[in-house]
C-alpha cells in the first residue's frame, strides 16, 4: 500500500524551531484535507493542525501562534513549521491525509511518525 513519508524531526532546545514534511510514496487519489497529529508517551493522539486543499488552516490552541501548516497541492506535500518549541511539544508527530473513496466514505492515510524532542 501507499505510505506517507515524513521527515524533519529531531532534538531541539526550548525556543528552537523544526520543520516537518510529509508526502505520499505514490498516488492516493483526491486529497481534500491534510494534517498533523502528535502522541506523547502515555497520552492520547491529538490534533495539532489541519489544512484543506483550499488553504483553510486550523490549529490546536496549544500551538496556535507558534506552528504553521502549509501544503503544496501539486506535490501532495504538507509541512509543519514549528517555532518557539516547548518541552511539552515533545511527541511523535504523525502526518495524515484524508481522501474520499466513495460518496459516503473517507479514508485516512497516516505516516510512520517522526520524533520531536524539545529539551535543554
Amino acid at each position: 500500500q501507499v505510505q506517507l513519508v515524513e521527515s524533519g524531526g529531531g532534538l531541539v532546545q526550548p525556543g528552537g524551531s523544526l520543520r516537518l514534511s510529509c508526502a505520499p510514496s505514490g498516488s492516493i487519489g483526491s486529497i481534500y484535507a491534510m494534517g498533523w497529529y502528535r502522541q506523547a508517551p502515555g497520552k492520547q493522539r491529538e490534533l495539532v493542525a489541519t489544512i484543506t486543499s483550499g488553504g483553510n488552516e486550523n490549529y490546536a490552541d496549544s500551538v496556535k501562534g507558534r506552528f504553521t501548516i502549509s501544503r503544496d497541492n501539486a506535490k501532495n506535500t504538507v509541512h509543519l513549521q514549528m517555532n518557539s518549541l516547548k518541552p511539552e511539544d515533545t511527541a511523535v508527530y504523525y502526518c495524515k491525509m484524508t481522501t474520499k473513496v466513495t460518496r459516503t466514505w473517507d479514508y485516512d492515510y497516516w505516516g510512520q511518525g517522526t520524533q520531536v524532542t524539545v529539551s535543554s
